[in-house]
């Protein structure tokens, strides 16, 4: 029964996020799992799986998708290789739980601040320990409630830490008769929404200059889209939507939106290039590209290339395991259809890169997946005047993950200050304020051009400045005070004292 709690608890959590929307199911779901914790006399470890698996079959589901209908997988097969991929995760909540164990006091108040900690510690983990998976984190669910306001502040674990700290310390409350404790933990519970209300006063960035963007969404059919005959129609298909829209002053194509190698393609550049800067605009494109290394070795690029009155390339930085590269290649290369294409031999660029010049601003580029991870937007979304992310999230179909995708990308925008155009294949296409609002979008699964206006920002927000590096400082020391008094009341007192 309590296992079974467990799981559901955990499912709980991505009902909070896109696109259900239910952000007090995050509050239950953290809230109800430290319970479980608190309570259970053994096997926190099993219960922390169990906590993982609800959480990551339910939130990862559009993996299923990417691997059964494009990577040509038989249901038996895609259906294993996800139960591999959640149990794998799962091993992080885990962990959690297992230290949450080792450490905990039986004191609900300082067991308490002890699971907000892990839960947040291990949500920065998974932004870089294997390249990290940085999904489903507790904060995505509060862009738009007044916690959001601490994300320019600290980051999106920031945001966590204050959902999980208010929901965790109600059950303090009702887990303890001492009166002192209880007053404490109710007031710890409403200190991240007041300092939410607080953190939505400042104005850390200003406008710099306004100008128009058209994003072009081809709604190309995953299934052809690489077929070499297809290259033709899909670049027309580009072509005859951009047509009305080249006066704007900057035009995007989403990731790898022309087929063609970025070496076989350099007519159809030069004809993109002279198009757009007769007409005064920036062209910003996705397009593939393979790489002669200088041990003679040639690798597949993931680019982005600025054109017209715009200069600059981008060579995604972050690849996507079993994505673009395939971990224990020799042992799954061939496994299925996917792991045979071009872009899962993909090698990363370099991680220090300049950015786009697009018409005499400055453009932080984010390939696809890229834009998950906090820190990697920031180190040069802080440079930046604008943000861009181009992406093809048709490998998930209609599922789910287009739609956390584009939260992750809010909660970019939102963190540094910075307006956000992602432009991809099939949606969502939109146009972000540096407030995390979609000022316009399109809608999924259709072809058409979104045009509207964005702003050019100057100025940083705190988490620009300073990065996850405050937050995660406090962590370790309220960590570290919790382990010294853990450890330091299990020591019995000297013989005669």
């Amino acid at each position: 029964m309590t296992y079974g709690l467990a799981l559901a608890f955990g499912a709980l959590l991505p009902l909070s996020l896109a696109p259900f929307d239910l952000w007090p199911l995050g509050a239950i779901s953290v809230a109800g799992w430290f319970y479980l914790l608190f309570r259970a006399p053994g096997r926190c470890w099993l219960l922390g799986w169990c906590y993982g698996v609800g959480k990551y079959a339910l939130g990862a589901s559009w993996v299923y998708v990417s691997i059964n209908r494009f990577g040509n997988a038989p249901p038996p097969l895609a259906a294993f290789l996800v139960v591999l991929f959640v149990a794998g995760l799962s091993l992080f909540p885990l962990l959690s739980a297992w230290l949450y164990q080792r450490l905990k006091r039986g004191r609900p108040l300082a067991d308490g601040l002890l699971f907000t900690g892990l839960l947040v510690g291990f949500e920065w983990l998974l932004t870089w320990v294997l390249t990290g998976f940085p999904w489903l984190f507790v904060g995505y669910a509060h862009l738009d409630t007044i916690l959001g306001n601490l994300a320019p502040v600290g980051g999106v674990l920031l945001v966590s830490f204050a959902l999980t700290l208010s929901a965790v310390m109600l059950v303090v409350v009702a887990l303890t008769p001492d009166v002192r404790i209880r007053s404490a933990a109710v007031l710890l519970a409403l200190l991240p929404w007041l300092a939410g209300w607080l953190g939505g006063a400042p104005a850390w960035v200003e406008v710099s200059g306004r100008r128009e963007a058209a994003l072009i969404q081809g709604n190309v059919d995953q299934a052809t889209k690489w077929l070499p005959q297809s290259r033709g129609p899909i670049y027309r298909t580009y072509l005859r939507l951009s047509e009305p829209h080249w006066d704007a002053d900057l035009v995007i194509w989403p990731e790898a939106a022309v087929t063609f190698m970025q070496h076989e393609a350099s007519q159809v550049l030069e004809q993109l290039n002279a198009e757009a800067e007769a007409n005064g605009s920036t062209l910003v494109l996705g397009l593939p590209g393979l790489e002669r290394l200088p041990d003679g070795d040639v690798v597949f690029r993931n680019t982005a290339v600025a054109l017209g009155v715009g200069r600059g390339r981008y060579v995604k930085r972050r690849l996507v395991p079993f994505g673009e590269y395939v971990p224990l290649e020799d042992l799954l290369r061939g496994l299925i259809e996917f792991f045979d294409l071009p872009m899962s031999h993909s090698e990363p660029g370099s991680w220090h890169q300049p950015l786009l010049d697009i018409g005499g601003a400055r453009a932080a580029m984010a390939i696809c997946y890229e834009v998950v991870y906090p820190g990697l937007v920031r180190e040069q979304g802080r440079q930046s005047d604008v943000l861009l992310t181009i992406s093809n999230d048709t490998w998930f179909g209609r599922s789910i993950g287009p739609l956390q995708h584009q939260q992750m990308a809010r909660m970019r925008a939102l963190e540094n200050g910075r307006w956000m155009l992602r432009g991809t294949n099939n949606g969502v296409t939109a146009i972000i304020d540096h407030s995390g609002h979609v000022r316009a979008s399109l809608p999924q699964f259709q072809e058409g051009a979104l045009r509207g206006e964005f702003a050019l920002m100057t100025g940083y927000t705190p988490f620009a400045r300073f990065g996850q590096l405050p937050l995660l400082t406090f962590l370790f020391a309220m960590l570290a005070v919790l382990v010294y008094r853990k450890f330091r009341s299990d020591v019995p007192a000297a013989v005669g004292t």
